[in-house]
Formats: C-alpha cells, structure tokens, sequence
C-alpha cells in the first residue's frame, strides 16, 4: 500500500482504488478493510505516521510526507 500510495505523492486515492492498487484486481471484500490497513502502517511508520498517511475525508488517503518538510 505504501508503494501505491508513493507512485504519486500528493495524489488522493479512494479505498476502492487502493485495494485495486494492492490486490491487482476486484477484491470482492468490504472496502473499509483498507481502514485497518492504514491504521497498521501508519503504526508501523512511528509517531510520524498520520502525517506520512493523511486522510482526506469523504475522499480517501494520499502520501502526506515529502523531503521539504
């Protein structure tokens, strides 16, 4: 996910786009598991992690971080 998401920094991205992105195609399951997913990484990126993985509400997530910051 975090490869996706880094493909284009600043691009917003739907959760039904990032699972299409992940899994290489249709995933027939609920597309709020992508939630989870990044709450996982930004957890696993460090106190640091909600700023690299913004949420952008009503639309989806994007890569926050860049080198400038």
């Amino acid at each position: 996910m975090l490869t996706a998401l880094a493909a284009t920094p600043g691009r917003v991205y739907s959760r039904y786009e990032l699972i299409n992105q992940v899994r290489g195609y249709e995933f027939p399951g609920y597309e709020r598991t992508i939630d989870s997913h990044v709450k996982n990484l930004r957890r696993k990126l460090g106190p640091d992690g909600a700023r690299i993985v913004e949420t952008v509400l009503g639309v989806g997530y994007r890569l926050g971080w860049s080198r400038d910051r």
